[in-house]
């Protein structure tokens, strides 16, 4: 065990209540004023940080680093302490001797939580620890509140998720999710870079929400005197571009989507939406396939990914090694109502609905939407390894090419781990039929629904493609084991608390 994990010196009493501990912070704060300190620092130059020194450690270096102060145990005239941020932590030691009265001064003031500057020489404690010898302090920032447990963290889920800074701080394995995904988005990019695809930023506020049947959030841009939406997708401005000559094109995009709070669902949430010209469905089914293997054995080391419940037992393993299944969604559909599902009459298949197979349907719900119903319950959320879904009705799916015969498009989506991880398609450019199916879907009030101005760019040309999308927050549940979309989000939506 290093100097770092034993129990720290606290100035706190298992009575002391919050308002007790923020008092005598704030008298250290005065203190610190007294010596001629700035609490809340100023411009400090550093070195490396807490995780590079860590990765790349050797004795009798000259070092700067900074961060936040995690533990400290105190004996008096000698002081062993961590050092760091969210991507890392080292051991800092200092003595009475080796500071400056000054700084020996200042360091009596800081608790656990501040922000320090340390200046010093590296070198190994007897027990292996990798450790600052500090012969240099400065004051950075006063933390008036005090950390989470030491040891514990936060462990309410409602507080990790509406005070997310605490639940980093107290949380390593948080800190190192957040961090993971920011990784991943980097990767993701460079993947796609090296493909020759261009990154682009397209409109999140919307004169028509399209892309997608979703209910959007609407806004009013006083300027211009109309109303906007948020966009639900990228979708139709990525396919402008390709008209306009763009042949390898992608967008990690925010989308926002005024439906249901879920396990798998916030308003506002992260997608890849990419495109190649003279591509297909297939070829992009196989882009994806590679890139998810891709980020799973650089960052996970293994195309096996556990999932666990909160006791940390594993409750499955999801398997990732490649070739993925595809199999074609009527083929799913009658694996789980029947051979004879597509045969029956709509009356018959919703009367099968609700006395075998126990799905609940509602009256409004069109004959492709009780169908649909049944691969989301029976298919969907008890596939949790990799298959392309494909040959999808073409109700559901208004732009994407339709199959020889009308009936099915050619589309693959992609689920694992019960839910759809990423949809792909031949995309549609006929602007005559593009313009047929997108009124059919508007049901009668194209004038509010239908986005013309994209039938007219489509009237331009654009080159037959292939198109993915990507819901990048369910990737990183699925690849890290998350339970929730509220675990890698790091400000989900929650309810206003009173």
């Amino acid at each position: 065990m290093s100097e770092s994990t034993q129990s720290p010196a606290d100035n706190s009493t298992p009575q002391s209540t919050e308002a007790d501990l923020i008092a005598i912070r704030r008298d250290k704060l005065a203190k610190l004023r007294e010596l001629g300190v700035d609490p809340y620092g100023a411009k400090f130059e550093t070195t490396t940080t807490a995780a590079k020194l860590k990765a790349d450690f050797s004795d009798e270096k000259q070092v700067k680093l900074a961060g936040r102060v995690y533990t400290v145990r105190d004996m008096g005239k000698s002081v062993f302490f961590v050092v760091g941020d969210v991507e890392g932590r080292i051991q800092g030691y200092l003595n009475k001797k080796g500071l400056s009265e000054q700084d020996w001064n200042v360091w009596k003031q800081v608790d656990r939580g501040d922000w320090v500057g340390i200046e010093g020489e590296t070198f190994t404690t007897g027990k292996g620890e990798p450790t600052v010898k500090v012969t240099s302090l400065t004051f950075l920032s006063k933390a008036l509140r005090p950390m989470p447990d030491k040891w514990h963290g936060v462990s309410d889920r409602e507080l990790k998720y509406r005070k997310r800074h605490l639940d980093l701080m107290g949380n390593q394995e948080s800190a190192d999710l957040f961090v993971m995904r920011s990784k991943m988005l980097a990767e993701i990019r460079s993947f796609l870079h090296e493909r020759d695809y261009l990154e682009v930023e397209t409109p999140m506020l919307q004169d028509v929400a399209g892309g997608a049947a979703a209910r959007p959030f609407e806004t009013y841009h006083n300027a211009l005197g109309m109303p906007l939406t948020m966009r639900i997708a990228p979708e139709l401005y990525l396919k402008r571009l390709l008209v306009g000559g763009f042949t390898k094109v992608f967008e990690l995009n925010r989308n926002f989507r005024n439906e249901g709070i879920s396990r798998r669902h916030n308003p506002e949430f992260t997608m890849l939406e990419a495109y190649q010209a003279f591509g297909d469905f297939e070829q992009m089914a196989n882009m994806v396939e590679e890139l998810v293997c891709h980020l799973a054995m650089k960052f996970c080391g293994t195309l096996q990914i556990e999932h666990k419940n909160e006791e940390g037992e594993v409750i499955r393993t999801i398997d990732l090694t490649r070739p993925w299944k595809r199999e074609e969604y009527h083929t799913l559909i009658k694996g789980v109502a029947g051979d004879d599902w597509f045969d029956l009459t709509p009356e018959e298949r919703r009367a099968k609905c609700e006395n075998e197979l126990n799905v609940e349907i509602s009256p409004a719900m069109e004959d492709y939407e009780v169908t649909q119903q049944v691969f989301e319950k029976l298919v969907e959320e008890h596939t949790f390894n990799p298959c392309f879904v494909t040959r999808v009705a073409s109700e559901l799916i208004p732009l994407a090419k339709v199959t020889p015969g009308g009936k099915t498009v050619e589309v693959y989506e992609l689920i694992i781990n019960g839910q759809e991880i990423s949809p792909g398609y031949s995309e549609l450019n006929d602007p005559d039929v593009q313009r047929e199916r997108l009124e059919h879907q508007a049901g009668g009030e194209e004038e509010q629904k239908v986005d013309y101005d994209f039938i007219e760019t489509l009237e331009h040309g654009m080159p037959p493609a292939g198109g993915i999308g990507i819901g990048i927050d369910r990737l990183i549940m699925m690849l890290l084991g998350a339970p929730t979309i509220r675990d890698v989000v790091l400000f989900p939506q929650l309810k206003r608390k009173d």
